[in-house]
């Protein structure tokens, strides 16, 4: 990185080979001469910088998916599990990397930018949950629960032992089960009171039922 009064940050070799310092160029170039701020050692660092790479992206969306392209330095790493801003021509959305094509059957969780063939990722901004209800009263079996979806904003917070209501709909969060391919939780379902989880981290809702009349055919 520079700027307009001759100066760069990058390692020196004497004193922060790990790490970056401010240097003064006192020869410009693709193989620039530089003296270390902080130590007064002067070296030649290579200022060139490749350009950016594109690569495909496929995002998948409400069972649907498209495919767009994003560009990055080659040498920058991405990883699954990561999240960045994709402008689209249907729109701009937040996305989170799922898995990473390397080769033609095979895929990995984390690589270069330039060795990846295709990103895929799915929208986290907007989301569709599924949520199954139980019967206010708690008895009944699989065949007594009924299903809903709901969309909410990537970052809404479902709580278990609070009450939400959607539309018509009304139920209270008995647990939340999970994804696999966002941050780690405590567990694969999170069920103790007060337990958190963010819609995009979100597989299955599970409720209790209080939305009236829901079950008076029952």
């Amino acid at each position: 990185m520079s700027d307009a009064t001759g100066r760069v940050a990058v390692a020196c070799p004497a004193c922060a080979p790990d790490d970056v310092t401010v240097h003064e160029v006192l020869r410009e170039g693709g193989r620039a001469t530089v003296r270390c701020t902080a130590c007064g050692h002067t070296h030649k660092v290579d200022l060139t910088e490749e350009p950016n790479v594109e690569r495909d992206v496929v995002v998948s969306q409400d069972g649907e998916s498209f495919t767009a392209t994003v560009s990055g330095a080659p040498d920058g790493r991405i990883e699954t599990g990561e999240e960045f801003v994709l402008d689209t021509t249907e729109a701009i959305m937040q996305v989170r990397v799922t898995a990473l094509q390397v080769g033609d059957e095979e895929r990995v969780d984390e690589a270069r930018f330039e060795d990846v063939e295709t990103v895929w990722t799915r929208a986290v901004d907007n989301v569709s949950v599924n949520v199954t209800l139980h019967p206010p009263g708690g008895d009944g079996g699989r065949e007594r629960t009924r299903s809903l979806t709901v969309h909410v904003p990537g970052d809404y917070e479902f709580v278990v032992g609070e009450t939400l209501s959607f539309g018509d709909e009304e139920f209270e969060v008995t647990g939340v089960v999970v994804r696999e391919d966002g941050p780690e939780y405590r567990h694969g379902k999170l069920d103790h009171e007060g337990d958190v989880v963010f819609a995009k981290d979100a597989r299955r809702v599970y409720g209790r039922d209080r939305t009236t009349d829901a079950w008076s055919a029952w």
